[in-house]
């Protein structure tokens, strides 16, 4: 917090500031003298003429302040310098993961990407916003619900928010106008070498196809031929499969894309009853030597932020997070 030279607070950020990261303290309840402050820290996306703040955090939730509950503020650094992983831009990554779950469709507006693959999951049915869409933002949410209209499909907006680069503003502004935020979820990177050196990866076999075994363990049931185009797609696409006993479904399962020094995982699913054996361990661990194989050295994957086990597991394996992403749905009426 800001501290003058006389020992009080300042509130040192103003309506010129909306766009920027900032640490603000207020206080909590009723603003009585003697209550406890409450400290937020987020980007800023409003202040209204009315005297609210609104603050979006780096889990992509907001805070609405009164200005009157203001005690200290102050702009602080885009982003916080990261304690471990690979550096990495927010672009760089959006682009890599996208590119790692390709859609069967895609259409430029201006630096928006629109893509759809018959509805299967939402990372490759929503417009990824890296950079201006050249329309107004009425307009190009407009274009938007057109084009994933004409589809059958509903329209969602892929948005990210707590590394610097990130689209708090855009999140403000669709939360503004209805979209509902469906899905968040956090997209974690790790040194790649440490993950192959976790464990042996004994029993782990690699192949190129998602064959009917993988697919028998994994959790998407019905997987049509517009799936199989999405889970093959990529630079370099790996899949892999720890054999389940007496021919049934896999033990466990995972998929790798390699794309230059980046190696993505995703679909690493055990069967329930063999969990806490280490069997996500071994296949993270082959799929990363396969991955140093082809010249990669950083890691990336993506785990929605209720998944404790996921979550606990990617610690453990040297991941943390980088950001949040989150899914906006259009609203069903008209004027977006």
């Amino acid at each position: 917090m800001e501290i003058s030279a006389a020992g009080r607070f300042e509130v040192r950020i103003t309506a010129a500031d909306v766009g920027k990261r900032v640490s603000v303290r207020r206080l909590a309840g009723n603003g009585v003298a003697g209550e406890k402050f409450t400290d937020t820290v987020g980007v800023l996306t409003s202040w209204d003429d009315d005297g609210m703040l609104t603050i979006t955090r780096r889990d992509g939730e907001t805070v609405r302040i009164p200005e009157s509950a203001l005690v200290a503020g102050k702009v602080v650094p885009a982003a916080p310098a990261r304690r471990r992983g690979p550096a990495a831009s927010y672009g760089e990554l959006a682009r890599v993961a996208s590119r790692g779950w390709r859609p069967v469709e895609s259409e430029r507006l201006g630096e928006w990407e629109l893509r759809a693959a018959a509805g299967f999951t939402r990372r490759a049915n929503s417009v990824l916003p890296l950079g201006d869409p050249g329309l107004p933002l009425d307009a190009a949410l407009a274009a938007v619900r057109r084009w994933y209209g004409e589809r059958g499909l509903p329209a969602y907006v892929q948005t990210a928010t707590g590394a610097e680069g990130t689209q708090e503003l855009l999140c403000a502004e669709l939360e503004r106008r209805g979209w509902l935020r469906e899905v968040s979820a956090e997209l974690w990177t790790g040194g790649l070498a440490p993950v192959a050196d976790r464990a042996e990866g004994a029993g782990v076999l690699l192949s190129r196809a998602a064959g009917a075994d993988w697919l028998a363990r994994y959790q998407r049931k019905g997987v049509s031929e517009v799936a199989l185009k999405v889970l093959g797609g990529g630079a370099s696409v790996w899949f892999a499969t720890v054999p389940g006993a007496g021919g049934g479904a896999p033990a466990a399962i995972g998929r790798l894309v390699v794309d230059g020094r980046w190696a993505g995982f995703a679909a690493v699913e055990v069967d329930p009853g063999l969990r806490r054996r280490g069997l996500a361990t071994e296949v993270v661990a082959a799929l990363a030597r396969r991955a140093l194989a082809e010249g990669a050295s950083a890691a990336w994957l993506q785990v929605e932020t209720d998944n404790e086990g996921a979550r606990a597991l990617y610690g453990r394996l040297g991941f943390a997070a980088h950001h949040a992403y989150h899914h906006y749905r259009a609203p069903e009426a008209d004027g977006s």
